[in-house]
């Protein structure tokens, strides 16, 4: 899979994003037709450059493509759902 994809590592529940020999992740449990994303991790030298909100997205496709909602148990994914309305299906 190459740099800039986000890919779903089912082994550690999360969803994990490489961008230059480092990777972003967010943490998420299941439930009954539900992903919780329980926390997003950006590496301090890769911050501030969106790769937080490419992630959530990438996850949030991963999401909508398996046919599950999810639940934003962090706020970085509280704070992405409101200003991207175009995820509000995927909202418990």
């Amino acid at each position: 899979m190459s740099e800039n994809t986000v890919r779903n590592n089912t082994t550690l529940s999360r969803y994990e994003l490489d961008i230059n020999g480092a990777t972003a992740f967010a943490n998420y449990r299941l439930a009954p037709g539900k992903v919780i994303i329980t926390h997003t991790e950006t590496p301090p030298a890769l911050r501030g450059r969106g790769i937080a909100s490419t992630l959530v997205q990438g996850a949030l496709e991963h999401i909508r493509a398996d046919g599950l909602k999810v639940v934003a148990g962090c706020g970085f994914v509280v704070d992405y759902l409101d200003k991207h309305p175009e995820f509000a299906d995927l909202t418990v």
